[in-house]
């Protein structure tokens, strides 16, 4: 990453990431049943944003909302952190914009969207439908088929088809209609690190290049300072299904991980994925780590208690967030050892419910989500960077990082699709990921056990 500011006209090509952006008869919602584990990236986690602690949200069930008449109920998770801090200035922004449409805000705590999730599916299943909630496209939209309604008309008028990039307009479509719009993408390979921890233990974050660096690194900062090598946030599984998967992709490369995701997964990769994330559970994170939200974990990086932290961006956004904690003085970024040159591709979207409450008054909202307003107002807090391929992220007070990070996904050679948000994986198999992880490896960390369950999961 440079701290250079990348050329306006230049980022702008449709193609080079801006930034420089009655239900179903089968009703298990195809496995949007809630329990989809901490399927993903919520609150902060999981790109709902930091997920806060946000208590369970109720389980929806069938009751009738306090929704006023009118009234566009908006669902997402972000409750915590950057995550909270972005939405509120979304909310804001749309009230400025829209004074004549009335929001019910309505979040859901809980990192990984579990609590989200659970909600939706509940008042999916009851005929109850929210306005719109947050949540992924991709291969994910497959669990709510039959219960979400067409915003093709949206994508149409707005002409969002050329103003947004070319993967925003691939994964937002389903059974040839658009069924959500996008508000920003994360990228999931990131290392972050705090410079102070890291010049004290003499390390230097540029030459972490592949996992075994990672690791002699990790292994510095435990021998040379009082810090947690990394910290890690294990309060849900997903952390750690996001972090093998980083693994996998720095130790044994894009077609591997990609054959994973695809179905057909290479074993002794898996396996030896397995072994080095193993390796850094089991000696690098903090006793603690258990009971760690994302927000908590952040902190450690902030507070200067660890010296390297493995998220997606939105991490930027709370550090952003934070007090006289400034990018390139007191934190860094790189790409997760081994994955230089790759940009591990997530979005935050809100999709439409069928049956929808408010039909015309939420596809207003959903026009919002995808206008520059919108995506300047969320994305600059949030972590994230616009989907939209005309927004000048340096003049829109984005930030150096941001900046970089649209940077690398202009030059990325490849955007392989995120594992535990939601692009890569449908529901079930992400739900049965994690109950592997929860069940195999969350210490003892039984390498053989995750292995097998890993690759039953994924095999066609």
């Amino acid at each position: 990453m440079t701290n250079d500011e990348p050329d306006a006209t230049d980022a702008l090509s449709r193609r080079k990431f801006v930034y420089a952006g009655g239900v179903a008869a089968t009703l298990g919602l195809a496995g949007c049943t809630g329990n989809g584990g901490d399927g993903g990236d919520g609150g902060d986690g999981g790109d709902g944003g930091d997920g806060g602690d946000g208590g369970d949200g109720g389980d929806g069930g069938g009751t009738p909302t306090s929704t006023p008449m009118g009234a566009i109920e908006i669902m997402h998770g972000w409750t915590g952190g950057d995550g909270k801090t972005a939405a509120d200035n979304l909310r804001d922004t749309f009230g400025e914009e829209y004074p004549d449409l009335e929001l019910e805000w309505n979040p859901i705590g809980g990192g990984g969207n579990q609590n989200l999730d659970a909600v939706v599916a509940n008042r999916l299943q009851n005929n109850n439908p929210p306005g719109a909630f947050a949540n992924w496209p991709g291969k994910n939209l497959q669990r709510y088929d039959g219960v979400l309604g067409s915003v093709t008309d949206v994508w149409e008028e707005e002409g969002f088809q050329d103003s947004h990039i070319d993967e925003a307009v691939d994964l937002h479509q389903r059974n040839g209609e658009f069924r959500a719009v996008p508000l920003g993408s994360h990228r999931l390979n990131n290392l972050f690190y705090n410079i102070s921890v890291v010049e004290e233990a003499g390390v230097d974050p540029s030459s972490v290049t592949s996992i075994s660096s990672l690791i002699d690194a990790l292994e510095t900062v435990a021998s040379e300072t009082d810090a947690t090598p990394m910290t890690q946030a294990m309060s849900g599984t997903w952390t750690t299904t996001q972090l093998w998967a980083s693994v996998m992709l720095g130790k044994e490369g894009y077609d591997a991980y990609m054959n994973f995701v695809e179905g057909n997964p290479d074993r002794a990769a898996v396996q030896s994925a397995f072994e080095s994330t193993g390796t850094i559970l089991e000696n690098y994170i903090s006793d603690d780590a258990s009971s760690l939200d994302l927000t908590a974990s952040n902190n450690n990086i902030i507070n200067g208690n660890a010296a390297f932290i493995h998220q997606g961006n939105w991490a930027a956004g709370a550090f952003r967030n934070a007090d006289n904690f400034n990018y390139d003085e007191h934190w860094g970024a790189k790409a997760f050892p081994g994955t230089e040159g790759m940009y591990m591709l997530h979005f935050d979207s809100f999709l439409y419910p069928a049956d929808n409450p408010t039909p015309e008054a939420t596809k207003q909202w959903m026009a919002y989500v995808g206008s520059q307003e919108a995506q300047i107002a969320f994305n600059r807090f949030k972590g994230s960077i616009p989907t939209r391929t005309d927004i000048d992220l340096a003049a829109n007070d984005f930030g150096p990082y941001l900046q970089d990070a649209a940077e690398d996904f202009a030059n990325a050679e490849n955007r392989p699709p995120t594992l535990q948000h939601g692009l890569a994986v449908v529901s079930e198999t992400m739900t049965a990921l994690n109950d592997v992880i929860s069940s195999e490896f969350t210490g003892p960390y039984n390498v053989e056990a995750a292995t097998d369950g890993f690759v039953e999961a994924v095999s066609n």
